[in-house]
C-alpha cells in the first residue's frame, strides 16, 4: 500500500484525529540532495538527504543493486528518496504529537 492508498482508505472511514498527512509531509520537505558512492568493485550505494523547513536534515538508508550491471541511476534515487521519506514520517508524528501535549509550546 502506497501513502495515498492508505490517506483514501483513512478518509473513507471518517478518521478525522489530528495526524501527518502525505500533504504534510510533502509540504515539509524544502530540498533533497542525492549522495552517491561508488564502491572499488562497482558497487553503487545512493542516500536522499532530505532537508525540512525547519532546516533538520534527514539521511534516508541506501538504495543498493547487488550487481554493478543492474544499477540505474533513475531507479536507485527512487528508492533512496523513498527510503529517506520513510524516516521523515516518524519525526513529523513526534513533532505532532508534542505540539499536542504541549499546546503552550513548553519543551518537557
Amino acid at each position: 500500500m502506497n501513502d495515498q492508498q492508505i490517506e483514501q482508505e483513512i478518509q473513507a472511514k471518517g478518521l478525522t484525529a489530528p495526524r501527518v498527512t502525505p500533504e504534510d509531509l510533502e509540504a515539509n520537505i524544502c530540498h533533497v540532495d542525492i549522495v552517491t558512492y561508488v564502491g572499488p568493485r562497482g558497487q553503487t550505494l545512493r542516500w536522499a538527504v532530505i532537508e525540512t523547513a525547519s532546516g533538520f536534515l534527514v539521511p534516508g538508508k541506501p538504495s543498493a543493486s547487488v550487481s554493478p550491471e543492474n544499477d540505474d541511476e533513475e531507479l536507485g534515487t527512487k528508492i533512496a528518496v523513498e527510503n529517506a521519506r520513510n524516516e521523515l514520517w516518524p519525526l513529523m508524528g513526534y513533532a505532532l504529537k508534542e505540539r499536542i501535549a504541549n499546546p503552550q509550546g513548553a519543551m518537557q
